[in-house]
């Protein structure tokens, strides 16, 4: 893996990895790392995203589209952190096993396979193979999965199949071609 420059890999606290995945949906990786970056300079701390008014962070990331509905994701989770945890991190989670990485994350609404495989692959240094719409179109055109196959079942399905060593390779590759 390779640390890109304000990309997912380079991403090392758990709870950034998610946030910056959720600002990257339905939208380029140049508006979601801008906008990432928009969101970290205007509030440095994730406390002050979970206690702001919800129109000062839909404005910081508006050019990553669906500002509104990101915004209350994020500020949802950062309150059930809060809530339960005492404190906005995730990172409690690189203790945790593959499964309950995925329990723990695919609780909060709007976090789905994608979402999580990501941060498991990017930030916590795992064996997942994220199915994005790149990955789920070619592999749909190779016939590697039915033709009706969705992008969960895309997923479970080349997540099981794809050997431990080239997911990520694979991966970047897929999305490389697909873009």
């Amino acid at each position: 893996p390779k640390q890109e420059e304000g990309g997912c890999g380079s991403r090392h606290l758990v709870l950034d990895a998610l946030v910056g995945t959720i600002l990257s949906q339905n939208t380029t990786d140049v508006q979601s790392h801008r906008s990432f970056a928009a969101l970290k300079q205007a509030f440095p701390t994730w406390e002050m995203v979970r206690t702001s008014p919800p129109a000062a962070i839909e404005a910081v990331i508006k050019s990553c589209g669906l500002a509104e509905t990101k915004t209350a994701r994020v500020q949802a989770i950062l309150q059930l952190l809060h809530d339960e945890r005492g404190e906005c991190s995730l990172e409690h989670l690189r203790e945790a096993s593959d499964e309950a990485v995925k329990r723990v994350l695919g609780s909060y609404k709007g976090v789905g396979a994608k979402t999580i495989s990501c941060v498991l692959m990017f930030c916590l240094k795992r064996f997942d193979f994220p199915v994005d719409t790149h990955v789920w179109k070619i592999a749909l055109a190779l016939n590697w999965v039915p033709k009706a196959a969705t992008r969960d079942q895309t997923y479970e399905h080349l997540n099981a199949k794809v050997p431990d060593e080239i997911k990520y390779a694979l991966h970047v590759l897929l999305v490389k071609h697909g873009k």
